[in-house]
């Protein structure tokens, strides 16, 4: 349980914000200058509130009305930021034990070995800082953050400075940190498919308050996403699960009480429950069940609601058979020739190469504790 709450007056931007989530895995959603990484300086004790009280677990780090208030160093949390921040003159095995110095007497602290196995960095561990590639230091970041053996892990948008390759490389890193270790974050992000993607409880800031908190799923898609971040950039969070596997054309699908989901790859394990994230840019619809066409997926919904802007572009809203919620951004001209009101059932169609593997949350939502607790 990560129960925050917080007044602070920092230059001349004023702070308040409160959430409590029984959730291992928190995004902080919103535009530059809402306050997302003073929270987290806040949570790390790099900052100071004026009031307020902040736990993790049963652990108080702060607690202005009782006089509580940890130095950062004694407040086991882990801060991985946008630079990886490695000691240069170090090597790789040497920047990650450093970690290790800060872990005290907590509890089942991982090993080395562990942590580097499951980042995929064994092989790094005799290399210098300066001979890796981006997305090789923010795994060596993320591996020295949990050798600390942290109660909390702070990411301050930590993928914001690699590009789209990088970034789908790092991201089942993080995924599986969560379902393995089982340690709690917190994820500061402006993009809509890693806080979709990785966070099971989002709270959104504008201008230091909280405008709203809940499940991805219900914030990101689709009432909230594409007014505040952009039109193009609206995503839906589906869960489904992995039935089968076509290893002659190396594909998964997925199924979902609305129809069948088909991703590239080999992915998953047979029967397992998996999020994934769909683009709205990415989503057809039809009014009619479509027929020789090349759409691998195909999903039945009914129309919750329709926004017009003032351009070509109207966002279609769905409440999919079964359960979840579906966007579809398409032009006016469209809905209007295919007459589509709310209420009405529609197909909502998505490529099956709209759905790279690497972009998808395809790791599983029930963590194994192959490794133990960390912290």
């Amino acid at each position: 349980m990560i129960r925050f709450d917080a007044k602070a007056r920092l230059g001349g931007f004023s702070l308040e914000v409160g959430f409590e989530t029984p959730s291992g895995a928190v995004a902080l959603f919103g535009p530059s200058g809402s306050g997302k990484s003073s929270v987290l300086g806040l949570m790390a004790g790099l900052l100071r509130p004026d009031s307020g009280r902040f736990s993790v677990g049963d652990d108080v780090l702060f607690d202005t009305a009782n006089g509580v208030c940890l130095p950062a160093h004694r407040r086991g949390i882990g801060f991985v930021f946008q630079d990886a921040l490695l000691f240069p003159h170090l090597s790789v095995r040497a920047n990650l034990l450093y970690g290790t110095r800060f872990a005290g007497a907590r509890a089942s602290r991982p090993r080395l070995e562990a942590i580097t196995g499951l980042l995929g960095i064994a092989a790094l561990l005799d290399r210098m800082p300066g001979s890796l590639s981006g997305g090789e230091r923010q795994r060596v970041a993320i591996g020295r953050a949990l050798l600390s053996s942290p109660r909390l892990l702070l990411f301050d948008e930590p993928l914001a400075s690699l590009d789209d390759e990088r970034r789908l490389e790092i991201l089942p890193y993080i995924e599986t940190m969560q379902d393995e270790l089982g340690v709690p974050f917190v994820y500061v992000s402006h993009a809509l498919d890693e806080v979709a993607r990785l966070a099971t409880h989002v709270v959104v800031l504008e201008r230091g308050r909280v405008s709203a908190d809940g499940p991805p799923g219900e914030l990101l898609a689709p009432a909230w996403g594409a007014g505040s971040q952009g039109r193009f950039s609206a995503v839906s969070v589906i869960d489904a699960v992995v039935r089968a596997h076509d290893e002659q054309y190396r594909v998964t699908t997925f199924d979902h009480p609305a129809g069948t989901i088909s991703v590239p790859g080999i992915v998953g394990r047979i029967g397992a429950s998996h999020r994934i994230v769909m683009r709205a840019i990415d989503v057809g619809l039809a009014v009619q069940r479509p027929r020789d066409v090349s759409f691998r997926t195909v999903l039945l919904g009914r129309i919750s609601g329709i926004d017009r802007d003032a351009g070509a572009l109207a966002r279609v809203e769905l409440a999919l058979r079964g359960s979840g919620r579906l966007v579809a951004l398409v032009t006016r001209i469209s809905v209007d020739e295919l007459g589509l009101d709310e209420g009405d059932d529609v197909f909502a169609m998505v490529k099956a190469v709209a759905l790279d593997e690497r972009a998808l949350a395809l790791a599983p939502r029930v963590r194994s504790r192959r490794f133990g607790r960390a912290g």
